[in-house]
């Protein structure tokens, strides 16, 4: 007689297989350069929600008779304000208005990591949508979708921003009425990030576009669609259960890849004085404000700088561990 081999039989001779998302966490946990990118990204998202608690000044204003009661460590120095690192209650230095250069840099990591957030996810929603629709559509509607594609690769992305950005900036000054004013107040309310949202999230959707409907094209000539429709699975069935599933990896990995050009851009758009609204404190509008004095206070342009490097340099080594990880082909090549 044959006895059937129970689960402490299996356990005892061979190692239980591993879930793909297990896996895919071993395998990202290998990657050191990935887990310390991901280690500063989360340490980052801590910052952003908790900065209060981590800064021993305010950021905003000189009023120092507001300050010293409930903060005895912001002090504001009108002989010298650019006090150097190291100053009592200055860890960092000042800046130019005697404002903790510390502290504005947390908070600046509150705008760029939304900037990511947003960013990303408008993108990764509106792209996947659009490229799996355009993939699994018919040769005619595929055509056309992404002619519409081709024709918006046409625009220079950065000038369009910019000429976007110049232009929610007349308007929030002069002001409206009806959708135009509730889209102003939304803005100054978000320290002008919400219009950045909208210029960053109308044109950086294509490329995602592009990568999924190639996945789509490549997934949905597979043996196990064919069974799928065999079986009669609707269309809806097929693309929800097989088809994103099987792209979303890919998709995933290239949007986390595509962070840092969203911070940078925000950066940018900050330094030239089209992002955020002063004195909301943005890496980019801090070197704006500082690099003109490099040589006498470097101090105040090296830390956002240096905490803007640290960020995308992040992101790109928690993207490169995540292609490794979620692409079996890819690991070991970086």
């Amino acid at each position: 007689m044959f006895r059937r081999k129970t689960l402490e039989d299996l356990k005892g001779n061979a190692r239980l297989p591993r879930g793909p998302v297990r896996e895919a966490f071993r395998q990202l946990l290998k990657n050191k350069a990935g887990v310390v990118g991901g280690l500063f990204i989360i340490s980052l998202v801590i910052i952003s929600f908790f900065p209060d608690s981590l800064i021993i000044s305010k950021i905003f204003g000189v009023d120092i008779k507001q300050w010293i009661a409930p903060y005895p460590y912001a002090k504001v120095s009108f002989r010298n304000r650019d006090l150097p690192p190291g100053s009592p209650g200055y860890l960092l230095g000042s800046d130019y208005l005697g404002r903790d250069v510390l502290s504005r840099t947390l908070y600046g990591t509150r705008i760029s990591l939304a900037v990511a957030v947003v960013a990303s996810t408008v993108s990764l929603l509106i792209g996947l949508t659009y490229g799996v629709i355009s993939g699994f559509a018919r040769t005619g509607v595929d055509n056309v979708m992404m002619r519409f594609v081709d024709f918006l690769y046409g625009f220079p992305i950065i000038i369009f921003i910019i000429l976007l950005q110049a232009y929610f900036k007349a308007v929030s000054r002069r002001g409206g009425v009806g959708l135009t004013a509730v889209l102003t107040d939304i803005d100054k309310a978000m320290g002008g990030l919400f219009f950045v949202f909208i210029a960053l999230g109308l044109l950086n959707w294509i490329g995602m576009a592009r990568l999924a409907r190639g996945q789509t094209l490549s997934v949905k000539q597979k043996e196990f669609i064919e069974a799928a429709r065999a079986s009669g699975a609707s269309n809806l069935r097929i693309v929800f259960r097989h088809i994103l599933p099987n792209i979303i990896g890919p998709c995933i990995v290239a949007e986390t890849l595509a962070i840092p050009g969203y911070i940078l851009t925000e950066a940018f758009l900050s330094f030239i004085g089209l992002g955020v609204t002063p004195p909301t404190p943005s890496w980019g509008l801090m070197i704006s404000e500082t690099y003109q004095a490099m040589r006498v206070a470097p101090w105040e342009c090296l830390v956002p700088g240096a905490a803007l490097t640290l960020t995308t340099l992040s992101f790109n080594f928690l993207g490169d561990g995540l292609r490794d990880a979620l692409d079996p082909r890819m690991r070991g090549t970086t």
